[in-house]
Parts: structure tokens; sequence; C-alpha cells
């Protein structure tokens, strides 16, 4: 029996276990800047009034509109956490994170080659565009305008076993659109998984929560990233950013806070009266600890609710663990293979064709330690 005396590195972290000798630290050692949060998400649609009408049952607020484009705020002061843009397509356009300071902007500006710019639209401010490795665009803003809150959705009054402060009043939480409070974070894929991690470490300052590793490769690095924002002892979401290896290169989902359990439920009863696609839900996370519950828009862009997520500061160390799709949650419905994007399609099987066929970092070996995590 061993002595509960005996802490190994990581008994009372988020992970089970942390880095091997010589494996990625999960952090750059002088990043270039430290970004504060993600500031908003921008996308194009070709129908700006179907948007609305999803955005507003999703429970968006509308912070502004013009012909051309849609602002979507939550309760929580600051800026715009999405902006849709109208276009020819449903797409995903990129992210734009907040920088802590105007010096700050001048210093990415300086290290990327870039131009401080005008923002030049509702919000004003500053901006710094740049191209991550997998090509998408990434903004970083600084000086835009904050919003003033808007009122909450409280959360109920809960009886916990011999705490009772419930008294003569019966739960009714309201069938209404759940109100969102903010943008949590963005998930993407790529097919230039290791350069594209280093490439958000050293420019912008995040740092892993965690890693996953394919089963048996764990000797070629990571698959997957969770990233959060660097605040020093301030403690931030477990994950911002979260990036993986994959035969497609683009937007898995976005995440965005409500209130709790009851909000997310309720709101999840809305927008199924209402005729909408649930992905995968409700369930609570391992990796950040999310209670979850994922939605289709009607351009088939996926979006979640969450709450009760973890809350990191920097000394936080690096967890590792292997992927697998039963891993993804501690409790909950199995995950669907409609959440996971394996459903055979033509599509997905021209996508593996041709990233086999590019200079990337997929390789049969590799292809194949996903096609097992995503079945195991």
């Amino acid at each position: 029996m061993s002595d509960p005396s005996i802490k190994t590195a990581h008994q009372d972290l988020h992970s089970g276990q942390g880095a091997l000798r010589g494996e990625h630290p999960g952090r750059a050692r002088n990043p270039v800047i430290k970004v504060a949060d993600l500031a908003w998400l921008e996308f194009e649609k070709p129908d700006l009034h179907r948007a609305e009408v999803f955005a507003r049952d999703f429970g968006f607020f509308i912070a502004g509109r013009t012909p051309d484009a849609l602002y979507l705020r939550g309760t929580f002061p600051g800026s715009p956490c999405a902006i849709i843009r109208r276009g020819r397509a449903s797409r995903f356009i990129g992210p734009a994170f907040r920088a802590t300071s105007r010096s700050d902007l001048n210093r990415l500006a300086r290290a990327t080659g870039a131009d401080v710019k005008e923002l030049g639209e509702a919000g004003g401010g500053r901006v710094v565009d740049l191209l991550d490795p997998s090509s998408f665009p990434v903004r970083v803003v600084h000086g835009t305008e904050e919003l003033p809150a808007l009122p909450e959705q409280q959360p109920l009054t809960h009886n916990f076993g011999s705490h009772r402060p419930r008294i003569n009043s019966m739960q009714r939480p309201a069938r209404e659109p759940t109100r969102i409070q903010r943008l949590g974070h963005l998930v993407i894929s790529t097919r230039v998984f290791a350069r594209a991690l280093d490439w958000y470490l050293d420019n912008l300052g995040l740092i892993v929560s965690d890693f996953l590793f394919l089963d048996g490769q764990r000797d070629r690095g990571p698959a997957m990233a969770f990233m959060r924002c660097d605040q020093g002892s301030l403690a931030v979401d477990h994950h911002t950013l979260a990036m993986h290896l994959g035969p497609s290169t683009g937007y898995v989902h976005s995440a965005f806070q409500v209130t709790d359990l009851d909000a997310i439920a309720a709101g999840g009863e809305y927008l199924a009266e209402r005729g909408y696609k649930r992905s995968w839900g409700i369930g609570r996370h391992v990796q950040g600890s999310q209670i979850f519950d994922y939605w289709r828009d009607p351009d088939r862009l996926m979006v979640e609710h969450f709450a009760d997520g973890d809350l990191f500061s920097c000394d936080v160390e690096t967890g590792w663990a292997p992927m697998r799709a039963s891993g993804q949650a501690q409790w909950g419905p199995p995950v669907t293979r409609e959440w996971l994007g394996t459903n055979p399609s033509p599509a997905l099987l021209r996508e593996v064709m041709q990233c086999l066929r590019e200079d990337n970092e997929l390789d049969p070996a590799r292809l194949l330690g996903l096609m097992k995590a995503m079945n195991s």
C-alpha cells in the first residue's frame, strides 16, 4: 500500500501527470507580449437577419448593427464578443485578442513587422493585424470602447444538505434564452500544430494548461493544447484558445459563459423548441471542468454554452494526458461523432487526401493516431 503522506509532483494539480524531461515546456521564456484576453471573434454570413434571430435565441444581446455588420455582446462590460459581417458564405474569419497597453501594441508591431492602425469602426481603438502559421487572421487590439454592464440572469438559490436557504418557494427557471455573459474561448484545428503553438506562445504570451498526446506517440509531442492568458497571479480561464492537430485547418467551436447549470438547461430547452440542433451535451468536461452544451447555428457553425470553468493563475504547471474521445467528459451523454467531426463524408476524405500531399505535420502514423483517439 502506498504511503498517503508521499505526494507526486502532480497529485494535487489538475492533471495526473506533468511533462517529462525534454518535453515542450508549455510557455515561452520571453514572449513578445502577454495578451490579457480574447476581445471578440469575427465571422461572415450571407444573411444577417437569420444570424440575428439565432443570436438572440442563443442569448446574445445586440450591441449595434449596420447594413453590413452585426455586433453581439454579453451582459458583462467590455467590447462586443462577436462581430458578424455580411459575406458570400458562412465562415469564421479570425479572433481578436486584447493587449494590456498601447506600448504592447507597439512592441508587437515592431517584433512582427506589422503596423499599428486605427481600428476604424464602432468602438474605435487601435489594432495590429497578423497572420498565424495556419493562415488565420489574428487581430490584437487596445483602446476599444467599453460597453456598460447589462442586467444579469441571477443564479437560482439551492438547498444543499443541511444548508437550506430556500424555504416556502419553488424552483421555476424561466423557459427563455440564457443570457450570454462573455466570450470564453475559441477552438481551432490545424495541420501545422507545432508551428502554430509556438507562434501563440512566443508572440502573444499564452501558456499551456493541458497538452493531449496521441496513444503511443508521446515522443512525437502533443497533438492538442489548451492555452490560457498569462495575467500573473490573477486567475483566468483554463483555456482561452484550444488548438488540435487535424486534417483540416479551421474553426471548431467557440464558447460563451452563462450563469449556471439551470441557465444552460432551460436555455437549451428554449433552443430545442425552436428547432435548433444540439451537437452534444449537457455534461462536464475534463480539461477545464466546464459544464457544457453544444449547439449548431442555422449555418452549422458550432457554439457552446458553458458555466463553472476552472480558473488558473500563471504558476499552475502544464498537464499531460492521452487524447481520447471518451476522455472529453467526466459525466454526460456519450460524445457524438457529429461533435467530433468524424462522420464519414466526401469532404472529410478529400481533406485527408489533400493533407497527405502537402508539407505539414500530418503523416499516416499521425492520422492513424488521430483516428484511434476519436474512437477510443
